[in-house]
């Protein structure tokens, strides 16, 4: 918890109250229901909280900004950003059930109320949407195919509507056909832990 702090020292009472309370909601989930690697359980607000809210660090959504968070697993980046941003509104999409079922169980324990969820594919998600999350899914260009349908035309932010992922590794081949919609960020601008080294922030506009 205290490296949540650490990049974000003005949460709320509440925030600090929600965040602080994750790891033994997950720590227990994960015992039960395997969602996030048992090795790296202990590193959970490092690999997976922190990394989450490097989306935070590029766009700070204005209130009633609606996120959809495709492919949430266990409800990474969506708990995280809803805890961040308590007036916007995150749909938590991922097509495996009891993954869905860990993210709800979380969010309904410290109390989030601007989250949804649903168990289905992207493919059939049908919702508009300011903005579509994800977290190292499936390829750029896959995504962008399957997103499109949700991006509403409505404009309420700086950036423009559109996907935000979290990558990490070499992204140039992925990005190449792209390349003139997107603009990326190095995690390592904001975060000086060694894991953020070779991780980003991509932004496509759509």
């Amino acid at each position: 918890m205290d490296i949540i702090l650490k990049y974000f020292p003005d949460l709320t009472d509440r925030q600090k109250e929600q965040f602080g309370a994750l790891f033994d909601l997950y720590a227990d989930w994960n015992a039960k229901i395997n969602v996030i690697s048992r090795k790296d359980i202990g590193n959970l607000y490092e690999h997976h909280v922190l990394h989450s809210l490097g989306i935070a660090k590029m766009i700070h959504f204005r209130a009633d900004t609606r996120v959809m968070d495709l492919g949430t697993g266990g409800g990474f980046p969506g708990i995280p950003l809803a805890i961040m941003f308590p007036d916007c509104h995150f749909h938590l999409v991922d097509s495996i059930g009891k993954k869905i079922k860990v993210a709800t169980e979380v969010a309904s324990a410290i109390g989030l109320e601007n989250v949804t969820f649903r168990h289905c594919r992207g493919e059939e998600e049908k919702g508009l949407f300011d903005f579509v999350v994800s977290r190292a899914v499936m390829p750029l260009a896959d995504l962008m195919k399957i997103v499109r349908k949700n991006i509403s035309k409505d404009q309420r932010n700086a950036y423009p509507n559109g996907l935000v992922c979290l990558k990490g590794g070499e992204l140039q081949q992925e990005m190449r056909t792209v390349r003139n919609q997107v603009e990326t960020c190095d995690l390592s601008t904001w975060f000086e832990e060694e894991y953020f080294a070779t991780k980003k922030v991509v932004y496509v506009q759509m």
